[in-house]
């Protein structure tokens, strides 16, 4: 059996606005997730992220815009073509904590493919938010 969700929470030593559009504008995407990212901040927007490093790209599919406290996003299924394959939703809720902001990273919707792609897409990305986290981290620490 494989989890159908990978979730992630941190604590970031920073305001919420800061956090937020680290994770909302394409400058501060760019500085940690992935090399280059363009975004249509909307609804029914897109995205596109590409990691020089790995010679990988995504496009995603804005779905929720809820400024400075939630931001979501559908993309493909890690390992599948992405014009036809199924999309895991990716939502990040932020709120203001005395510390700074508590980020709560979720992705869902590993079930609705067989056991063994569902395996290996949940291990590709829970590997690579752990690593997209503390990269986000590291960026907020070093624009301080």
């Amino acid at each position: 059996m494989v989890s159908d969700t990978i979730e992630r929470v941190v604590v970031l030593r920073h305001p919420i606005e800061r956090v937020w559009a680290t994770l909302t504008t394409a400058e501060g995407l760019s500085g940690w997730f992935g090399s280059v990212a363009e975004i249509d901040l909307r609804p029914g927007g897109r995205a596109f992220f590409r990691w020089d490093d790995l010679g990988d790209e995504s496009t995603a599919t804005i779905t929720v815009v809820d400024p400075p406290y939630r931001f979501a996003f559908r993309w493909a299924m890690e390992g599948l073509p992405q014009d036809s394959a199924p999309q895991t939703l990716v939502e990040f809720t932020l709120e203001p904590v005395a510390e700074g902001t508590r980020l709560r990273l979720v992705e869902s919707g590993f079930a609705q493919v067989a056991v063994d792609m569902a395996r290996s897409a949940h291990k590709t990305n829970s590997q690579g938010w752990d690593a997209e986290l503390a990269d986000l981290e590291a960026y907020l620490d070093a624009a301080t």
